[in-house]
């Protein structure tokens, strides 16, 4: 293990142990303890392992979706791997704080060696993939949050901070398409990007190489793009599985609320939508904010609460949600980290 890797993985579980100190810091200070623990203490665990059931059926979709366009690109590689891949690309989005862009990277990484294919033409399966999650993502923020804001006309803050999360991911989503359709500009950043790599490097990497494994992952990376838009029947199934990913992550969140006995009555199916995008799409925008613990179970506990769930019950449902989809997600991927390794070390070719 590099100085490098070693660095970021203690500086993600620094990161991980400040952000569980920031949460239970905002439970101590604005929430009730007594009223905390009767609110645990009436989950129903009935509808809580259905919580889980769904995890594993949106963990199933997401991969679905990826799988599907790795083979629109003719990757060849096995479901499993695809699985497999994406729950790595999870545990070390948590371990190393660069906004999930640390677990695309490993995706890239992993399935390239896996199949042998070009480097360029998995970015364009993993670029698209992240674009097909966002429309479906932010699309379902703007259509909660015009229904909510019509049938129940949340305070001023509610709909400012709304409009400026859907701002944030139109940008990003809309600056992501444009990169992959101008292959000039495209071009221009990674120049400067290996540019930037050899001084850092003081002239340890060779600048020509870096430039030609560049040129070449680049074109591969473009003609992925474009063989994917030159075929919109293909795509139709991926964004149908996107949509399915998205509704078993939803279905998690509802589910948490009904053990909890306030699905429908202090909380609405719009209500979640609304914080589970702003949750998800905070997270995914690269310029967000680092780490995965700590902030966003005190973005979801504070909307839960504007929007009208008491703040007990909001900490209680935001802490069995985050249970599931980090804790145990996290726990998954660590263990597939360890299996892959173990096999990579039985494995002769892997270790030439």
């Amino acid at each position: 293990m590099t100085d490098e890797i070693r660095f970021a993985k203690r500086t993600g579980i620094l990161l991980i142990m400040v952000g569980l100190l920031a949460f239970f810091l905002y439970l101590y200070f604005f929430v009730d303890f007594g009223e905390f623990l009767a609110n645990i203490q009436q989950a129903n665990l009935s509808y809580y392992s259905l919580a889980f059931i769904a995890l594993f059926f949106s963990i199933v979709f997401y991969s679905l979706t990826w799988h599907n366009l790795l083979k629109l690109l003719s990757v060849k590689t096995s479901f499993l791997k695809s699985v497999q891949f994406i729950l790595v690309a999870s545990f070390v989005d948590t371990l190393i704080p660069a906004e999930s862009v640390s677990g695309d990277v490993s995706r890239v990484y992993l399935m390239s060696k896996e199949s042998g294919e070009d480097a360029g033409k998995v970015v364009a399966s993993v670029v698209s993939h992240r674009i097909l999650a966002g429309i479906v993502t932010f699309g379902g923020l703007v259509i909660s949050s015009v229904y909510f804001a019509l049938k129940y006309q949340p305070s001023l803050i509610v709909l400012e901070f709304i409009g400026i999360v859907v701002a944030c991911g139109i940008i990003s989503q809309g600056l992501l398409f444009y990169l992959c359709t101008q292959r000039q500009i495209t071009k221009r950043v990674v120049d400067w990007l290996v540019n930037l790599i050899s001084r850092l490097s003081r002239g340890r990497l060779r600048l020509d190489h870096l430039r030609s494994s560049a040129e070449r992952m680049l074109n591969a990376f473009h003609d992925g793009i474009s063989a994917l838009g030159g075929r919109p029947k293909g795509l139709v199934l991926p964004a149908l599985l996107a949509i399915g990913a998205w509704f078993f992550d939803l279905l998690i969140a509802v589910l948490v609320f009904y053990s909890l006995g306030s699905f429908g009555v202090q909380i609405s199916l719009s209500a979640i939508v609304i914080v589970y995008s702003i949750t998800v799409g905070i997270q995914t925008i690269p310029i967000g904010i680092p780490g995965e613990v700590g902030i966003p179970e005190i973005v979801m506990t504070t909307l839960y609460t504007l929007l009208g769930v008491p703040i007990a019950m909001s900490a209680v449902a935001t802490l069995l949600i985050r249970v599931l989809t980090l804790w145990v997600k996290l726990l998954i991927g660590g263990v597939v980290v360890q299996w892959l390794g173990i096999r990579a070390l039985r494995s002769p070719v892997s270790s030439n």
